[in-house]
């Protein structure tokens, strides 16, 4: 399949003129030969000095299908074991490129993505997209998702000028990442929600052509769950699909807001190990543990709601000493602080908030009970409990009261500071 840009760069009824960067997305069997063709005969035919970025596990995944675009790029072939997206990987990628690269190949899953898109920024030159694997939304996106001295940090990036999924690739791709790419999906019904109420009760801007774009990545997810298990090739394009309108959305918005809410900050919380130590898990499936997390503490908190046992008191500073015994044995609290300030809570009244508690509580409601939502998970192996990961569950308190710290964005998780119930 093949995604048009243009519908949906253009003036919509939220009052913005949405901007997409990415001039062609391919989405289809034999979508490397598209890129071969890009590159000899169309607009990338102008870039003579392209650097290919990507892992041993992708490179092991292409060598064959890709050989000839292989050999016509320096190839930087980065180390898959233990590989981050961080200050380390960016000197690493630095340190390789030549003076007169003028295209960047990102030919891997998130990380590579993410390490890619930044470095394509930093130097102001085009990178194209190839994902080998259905497993984050990341593709498109105009965000790096960043560990930088410590602190999870979300860097402005560069859209992707092409998009060349081969079905021949991702669709091979193992089960885990796969499941990884469902979870991240699944994860935008708590984004979603986050943003709703934050534009209820602080007038952030919102979008519902945006929010729909959103909602038809989730459905086409939740329709497809079995035949993605299953590794059908058809489904699997379709959470490819999924992704890039995910990624699209993103672009449409200019930040992550409509993909990203409290179940990530949970993610960048724990990529930050202030709680926990090193978890080997991929990002999509902390997201499914977080989400899980996350979806279980809101619905905890509709309940009270409902039984009229949820109380609004005005924010005070109550974590002062958690997070200096977190972020400050890292030494990474004056990041954070900063990050901080000023806090977005002292903008929220009393007043405001136990207005809003009953259209909460809609919202709340509209998201999938515990229960379907692990039905979900599991049908297609994601993961749905923190010690999957290998997050001690004595972490789980500390990770709901320092989760939104990581970014200064007003999420229902962050709320619960001004909540009691």
């Amino acid at each position: 399949m093949r995604v048009d840009a243009d519908d949906f760069a253009r003036p919509c009824s939220c009052g913005r003129e949405h901007h997409i960067d990415v001039r062609e997305i391919v989405i289809e069997s034999g979508a490397i030969g598209k890129l071969e063709k890009e590159m000899s005969d169309g607009d990338l035919k102008e870039c003579i000095s392209p650097l290919l970025i990507c892992d041993t596990n992708s490179y092991k995944a292409t060598e064959e299908l890709m050989e000839d675009i292989y050999d016509r790029c320096q190839v930087l072939i980065l180390d898959a074991e233990g590989l981050e997206a961080d200050e380390r990987a960016v000197e690493i990628v630095e340190n390789y490129m030549e003076e007169d690269i003028d295209l960047v190949l990102a030919v891997g899953a998130g990380t590579i993505h993410d390490l890619s898109r930044f470095v394509a920024h930093q130097y102001r030159i085009p990178f194209v997209s190839v994902p080998t694997a259905a497993s984050s939304d990341g593709f498109t996106s105009t965000v790096a998702d960043m560990t930088w001295n410590g602190v999870k940090k979300v860097f402005q990036a560069s859209a992707p000028l092409f998009v060349f999924a081969d079905t021949d690739i991702f669709a091979k791709a193992p089960a885990r990442l796969t499941a990884a790419g469902v979870s991240d999906i699944l994860g935008k019904y708590i984004a979603l929600a986050d943003w709703k109420i934050a534009s209820i009760l602080m007038d952030e801007y919102y979008c519902t052509a945006v929010e729909d774009l959103e909602t038809k990545a989730i459905r086409t997810v939740k329709d497809n769950l079995k035949e993605i298990a299953a590794g059908e090739k058809d489904a699997c394009e379709k959470l490819m699909y999924a992704l890039i309108l995910s990624g699209l959305a993103m672009q449409m918005t200019g930040n992550s807001r409509p993909a990203s809410g409290a179940e990530h900050h949970m993610v960048h919380l724990w990529d930050m190990e202030v709680v926990n130590g090193h978890l080997d898990a991929l990002h999509g499936e902390k997201v499914s543990a977080a989400t899980m997390l996350v979806l279980l503490e809101y619905k905890k908190l509709a309940d009270a709601i409902r039984r009229g046992a949820c109380r609004v008191h005005a924010f005070t500073d109550g974590d002062r000493e958690l997070l200096q015994e977190t972020f400050g044995r890292k030494g990474i609290l004056g990041a954070l602080e900063k990050e901080n300030t000023p806090e977005l809570l002292d903008d929220v009244s009393t007043e405001t908030l136990s207005g809003a508690l009953p259209e909460i509580l809609k919202i709340i409601d509209l998201l999938p009970a515990v229960t379907d939502m692990q039905e979900m998970m599991s049908i297609v192996g994601c993961v749905s409990r923190v010690r999957d990961i290998g997050l001690p569950g004595k972490a789980i308190e500390e990770s709901l009261r320092l989760a939104p710290y990581t970014r200064r964005r007003l999420s229902l998780l962050r709320l619960r500071k001004m909540l009691t119930y």
